[in-house]
């Protein structure tokens, strides 16, 4: 069934293919590279583009002042600048010892929560004193005999003036 000439004809193919493939495989693998390196071209040349307008902008005073007063936050003479600061992102500030109300200049915490700790420390009572209208400890109170409930100006009055006399 195989004549001659098929045979020839297979191996005249064949040795064509093994001469052929690898410059073919070449061929294809470098117009890829090709391709590649003109789109990353065509990118640098966009960037390029994209940057050499930005320097352009910069040549214009209109640009460069809302620059500044967007990035540096500056303000024209006379006007009044305003920052809110958003109280979730404050950072946290360092503990400040129990007791002292101001805090050190350049604080970053919001203005309410210093009024708010202001406010709460002047509530509290120093540790080693006795709380104001608590009898001192051992003293019982009366059982509502005669003149419980009754009212006590001299009493109410070193309850109100820890300074006052006490009768």
């Amino acid at each position: 069934m195989f004549t001659v000439r098929t045979m020839v004809f297979s191996l005249v193919v064949l040795i064509a293919f093994v001469l052929v493939y690898p410059t073919l495989s070449s061929f294809v693998q470098h117009r890829a590279e090709v391709e590649q390196l003109r789109a990353e071209r065509d990118a640098a040349v966009a960037q390029n583009d994209d940057l050499e307008a930005e320097l352009r902008r910069w040549d214009d005073p209109a640009y460069v002042v809302a620059q500044a007063r967007e990035r540096l936050s500056f303000v024209m003479p006379g006007e009044t600048a305003f920052r809110v600061v958003d109280p979730e992102t404050v950072p946290d500030v360092p503990v400040v010892e129990q007791g002292a109300v101001g805090e050190a200049a350049g604080s970053t915490r919001p203005w309410y929560s210093t009024v708010w700790d202001s406010v709460r420390l002047a509530g509290e009572a120093p540790a080693d004193a006795e709380p104001a209208g608590v009898p001192p400890t051992g003293v019982e109170p009366t059982d509502g005999g005669p003149g419980a409930g009754a009212a006590d100006p001299a009493r109410d009055a070193a309850v109100l003036d820890p300074a006052a006399p006490t009768p």
